[in-house]
Order: C-alpha cells, then structure tokens, then sequence
C-alpha cells in the first residue's frame, strides 16, 4: 500500500528562509498612529532611524519594513496599528509572500 502524506501548509517567506509573521487579530495591533517612531536597528538598520507618522509616506514605509522584518509578534504589536494597517494596506509595497500571509490569516486586507 502507498505511503500517504499529508499537504503541509503553504509556507510564505519574506525573504530566503525568513517565514512571514502574521499576528493573530488585527485588534491586538495597538501601536502608534503618530508621532516620532524609531525602530530598532533589528527592524530598520538604517542610522536614521525614526519615523514620522504624521508624514503619509513615512508612516507607510515604516508599515513596510516592520510587516517585511518582524519575526516576534510582540514587534508587530508594538509598531503597527490594525485600523491604520486597514487603512494603509492597498497602498503598502510589500513582498507577494507577506502580503498572501496576511490576507489569507485576515480576509478583510483583501477587500481593504
């Protein structure tokens, strides 16, 4: 008799050997919405390392960078916003990886 296997779930990367991390609800995503934000260099290893909020563009390429790096949830909770990421996510430049991780774990980006 043939040996079965199970499908594993698809797996979405980051980038090579970089697992996409996708919080469980957008509602435990209580980070700011404005205001200066540095990031640690493990998440922006940039010398300029603050974001201004208040500034469209920054608050979304900091968005990027954090969804892109992340590799604790507790990161994804201290730095990004579930409303605002609702908000941001048609706009946001991501890998196809993050972006498919997080829509499929979050319908409503999808429709966003």
């Amino acid at each position: 008799m043939p040996a079965t296997t199970r499908e594993a779930p698809a797996l979405h990367l980051s980038r090579p050997h970089r697992p996409v991390l996708v919080a469980g609800t957008l509602g435990e995503l209580t980070g700011p919405t404005s205001g200066l934000v540095e990031l640690p260099l493990r998440l922006w290893w940039n010398p300029m390392r603050a974001f201004d909020l208040d500034q469209h563009t920054m608050l979304t390429w900091m968005y990027e960078n954090v969804l892109r790096e992340a590799i604790r949830v507790d990161e994804l909770r201290t730095y990004i916003n579930g409303a605002t990421l609702v908000r941001l996510w048609p706009q946001l430049n991501l890998p196809r990886a993050v972006r498919a991780a997080w829509e499929a774990r979050h319908p409503r980006l999808r429709h966003a």
